[in-house]
């Protein structure tokens, strides 16, 4: 075989191997956090694990469940409610700000001009301004859980 064949093959590999890398960059979040957890998974009844799928939560779902479902939360905190403990997780979603700025400033610098002539220091006015972005943090959702079963849930519009 000649070397632009061997080339050849091994190229169309490796850009078949690097496409089947990419597509599977494309799975869901929930369908990796299943793929990395198949034995949870495995022990969830069929109706919670479609549930899963579908990142859907149902009153007394355990927490291995919505951790599957919506992922590990990013803040956890333990409370009192009706005379029982309860653990809340909370998710923390952004919300994106865009502003125009607009100013004016003075920037100092000396130099000599071209030829060796001296124009010596001198203040350069300029203007500055554009778009800035801005992330703000805001409680996207929480899940209340007591004795390890999900008793409730709230969920926040992105703002």
């Amino acid at each position: 075989m000649n070397a632009f064949l061997l080339f050849r093959r091994i190229g169309v590999a490796g850009l078949s191997a690097m496409a089947a890398m990419l597509l599977s960059q494309c799975a869901s979040t929930v369908e990796r956090r299943i793929e990395k957890n198949p034995a949870i998974f495995a022990s969830l009844s069929p109706a919670d694990q479609e549930l899963v799928k579908q990142r859907k939560l149902r009153e007394g779902m355990a927490k291995d469940a919505v951790f599957l479902a919506v992922g590990r939360p990013d803040r956890v905190g333990m409370g009192r409610k009706a005379g029982k403990d309860f653990e809340r997780w909370t998710y923390v979603g952004t919300q994106t700000v865009t502003t125009q700025t607009f100013g004016m400033g003075f920037g100092g610098w000396g130099g000599w001009g071209f030829g060796g002539g001296g124009c010596g220091p001198f203040f350069d006015p300029f203007l500055m301004g554009g778009p800035m972005v801005t992330y703000i943090p805001y409680e996207a959702a929480s899940v209340d859980f007591v004795n390890g079963k999900v008793v409730g849930w709230e969920t926040s519009p992105g703002r």
